[in-house]
């Protein structure tokens, strides 16, 4: 891979990058990719995937799209173990995918900036989410995840950067990062990787 060579020009990064080489993927139907990544906040692997199999079930185990989503009862997506919360908010999801008409291929024809623009205005949608969604659905090579937790004690560990200016260390990161370009989505994984805390999305 391209990016493997880019990336241990960067000593510090070099000793997370192992023999494991990351692939992006493609998956279909983004508008039940942003649900299923709010059904799985706060939760364990095991237990998100549980919930989202019972999920596809109310539907005969096909993917469901927006509308049937929003016309499945509130108390039916209760039943599955979710929180009010995420009911309303996985409901918001479908809603404003078909307002806006949101597609994989719309999406697709799209630049990072602006799909985070556009699917952080869903009530419970935060950027954190639409970040990994950039990664692990559309297959986007340069994204940086700089608001998590991982990223962030990895990259304080690896660089021993200073902690104790939040805004001084969030400029420090960016700029570590800017590095990475055009290939910022496999350092993170390789962060995670290295702390064994890839997200399952």
């Amino acid at each position: 891979m391209d990016y493997v060579a880019h990336l241990q020009k960067d000593k510090k990064l070099a000793v997370t990058l192992g023999t494991t080489v990351h692939e992006l993927q493609l998956r279909k139907n983004i508008p039940l990719r942003l649900m299923a990544s709010i059904m799985s906040q706060q939760l364990s692997t095991k237990v998100a995937a549980v919930i989202f199999r019972r999920f596809l079930e109310l539907y005969n185990c096909k993917e469901p799209k927006p509308q049937q989503v929003l016309d499945t009862p509130f108390e039916q997506l209760r039943g599955i173990g979710l929180s009010n919360n995420k009911v309303s908010y996985i409901q918001n999801v479908a809603r404003f995918c078909i307002e806006n008409k949101i597609t994989d291929k719309k999406l697709l024809a799209m630049p990072n900036e602006e799909i985070i623009e556009l699917l952080t205005q869903i009530k419970g949608m935060g950027k954190w989410t639409v970040e990994m969604l950039l990664m692990f659905s559309l297959g986007r090579e340069d994204v940086f995840a700089i608001d998590d937790l991982v990223i962030q004690q990895m990259m304080v560990k690896l660089y021993k950067l200073d902690v104790t200016d939040k805004k001084a260390l969030r400029e420090k990161l960016l700029k570590i990062s800017a590095k990475w370009q055009p290939y910022r989505t496999y350092a993170c994984l390789h962060l995670w990787r290295h702390k064994d805390a890839v997200p399952d999305l």
